[in-house]
Formats: C-alpha cells, sequence, structure tokens
C-alpha cells in the first residue's frame, strides 16, 4: 500500500541475533519495514560513528514489507546511512532500535550502541525507540518484549503528531516471564556507574591481556520513581531520554567562579 507506515530497523547485537527477529516480526505488524543493521556484534557503541574505513552494505533479505541489510559500521553509521542515504525522498514513521539483548537502563544508555542508534534516528525528526530485554542470553524469551513493546509502538504512532520532537525512549523490559509483568511505567534514569575489574591473563605467545568486567553500583536503591526500580520489580520502563547534557545546576554554582 502507498500509505502504508516505513518503519527503519537496526540494533547493536547485529542482524544475526535473536532479539533483531524478533524486532523485524513486531515492527512488520506496523508498516513496510527496512532493516539496516551491523554485520556484527557492536554493543557498547554509543555514538560511534566509522571515519577511517569503508563501508560496506549488503542485502541479505527482501521479502514482502521486509528489506534487511548487514553494514560492517557501527549502529549510528547504520542510521546515518538509512535517512542520508536510503531515505533521502521518503517519509520515515518510526525508528526503531533492538530488541537489544541485555538492560539499556540508568548509565547504560551512554554506553549502548542500541541507544545510540536510537538517539541518532531522532535527530531526523523521527520517533524513537530503544527497546531492550534485562537478559543478555542469546537464546532469551522476548515474548514480554514484543508484547510491550507493541503497546509503546502503537501508543507513540497513535500520538506522533502531538508529541514534542526530538523524541527518543528507552525502554527496558524486565527478564520473567510476560504473564509476570505489571505494566508500563515512566521513568527517569537511575543514577549510579559502573565499576570495572580488569582481569589479566596471558596468550599462548605469552603477551598480556586483559578481560573487562565490572558491576552496576545504583546510587539511589531505595528510589521508586527509576527505571532501575521499575525492573526490578516487573515493570516495563519508559524513559524519554534528551542529548543536552548540559549541567544547569553546575551553570548557577560556577557562576562568578569562572
Amino acid at each position: 500500500m502507498d500509505n502504508e507506515r516505513l518503519i527503519f530497523l537496526t540494533n547493536d547485537d547485529s542482524y544475526l541475533s535473536k532479539g533483531f527477529r524478533a524486532a523485524v516480526n513486531l515492527a512488520r505488524e506496523f508498516g513496510r519495514v527496512v532493516a539496516i543493521a551491523p554485520d556484527r556484534v557492536q554493543s557498547g557503541m554509543s555514538q560511534a560513528i566509522t571515519i577511517n574505513a569503508p563501508l560496506f552494505l549488503r542485502q541479505v533479505e527482501a521479502t514482502d514489507g521486509v528489506e534487511i541489510y548487514a553494514f560492517s559500521g557501527t549502529p549510528v553509521d547504520c542510521a546515518k546511512i538509512a535517512f542520508d542515504h536510503f531515505f533521502k525522498e521518503q517519509r520515515v514513521d518510526m525508528v526503531l532500535s533492538g530488541i537489544n539483548h541485555g538492560s539499556n537502563a540508568a548509565v547504560n544508555v551512554m554506553y549502548s550502541g542500541t541507544m545510540g542508534a536510537a538517539i541518532e534516528g531522532s535527530f531526523y525528526n523521527v520517533p524513537a525507540i530503544g527497546l531492550s530485554l534485562d537478559d543478555h542470553a542469546a537464546d532469551a524469551d522476548f515474548e514480554g518484549a514484543v508484547k510491550y513493546g507493541r503497546e509503546v509502538i502503537a501508543a507513540v504512532l497513535g500520538a506522533a503528531d502531538r508529541l514534542p520532537r526530538p523524541l527518543c525512549l528507552n525502554v527496558n523490559v524486565p527478564r520473567c516471564a510476560a504473564a509476570d509483568i505489571k505494566g508500563i511505567r515512566l521513568a527517569r534514569q537511575t543514577r549510579g556507574f559502573w565499576r570495572e575489574d580488569f582481569y589479566a591473563r596471558q596468550d599462548p605467545q605469552g603477551r598480556d591481556y586483559f578481560w573487562l568486567t565490572g558491576a552496576f553500583h545504583n546510587a539511589e536503591p531505595e528510589a521508586q520513581d527509576t527505571d532501575e526500580w521499575a525492573l526490578k520489580n516487573n515493570y516495563v520502563a519508559v524513559v524519554p531520554v534528551q542529548t543536552d547534557m548540559t549541567d544547569y545546576k553546575q551553570l548557577k554554582a560556577l557562576d562568578g567562579v569562572l
């Protein structure tokens, strides 16, 4: 249909991930889908772009209403080539990034390639949703993420004409059975930080190398209006995000100091 919505889809777990396939099927319920996703896992890439290497694009699927491309760049590269190359003459109705394997709540939103792509898509005056499941397993159960992702997408599309832009939502779904999810909560980003551990090892040639691991420290575990609280209590957390990183409290504190 000529008036069918156009949904742009991407992620950071690559076009081969189970979450991406779930997102393709979900997005197809709302319109024609053009998906450009990394050809390999690009987790943790945030807003990274590729400027010192050529980028390669290949089509991996073309069926009724669905086109899928694998791209050698980052998630943000995927969004950029979509809007600045593919969609120059087309109206895009929504950006969907995900479904991510693992939560992007709290400070994870700063590191996430999935959210990086969603944020980038919102720069083109298109409603954008980053959808994540709090489960890193390759074979995770995405039933709940699809069910509540459907609700959020439908609500945003239904209200798109009256919602201010840019619009980007960070949607995180708890790791539990779909029937155990209590509903959707608008929330704010939890204050907290990661503290990393670097485990030193040696390879067979005697060269030192490191594995990065760590744990998230919640700075406000009792607060009930945060995304981490929502996930812990089996709610879907929806956080509207913005890119203005100005610290307005510090502006006032620094007035007269500098």
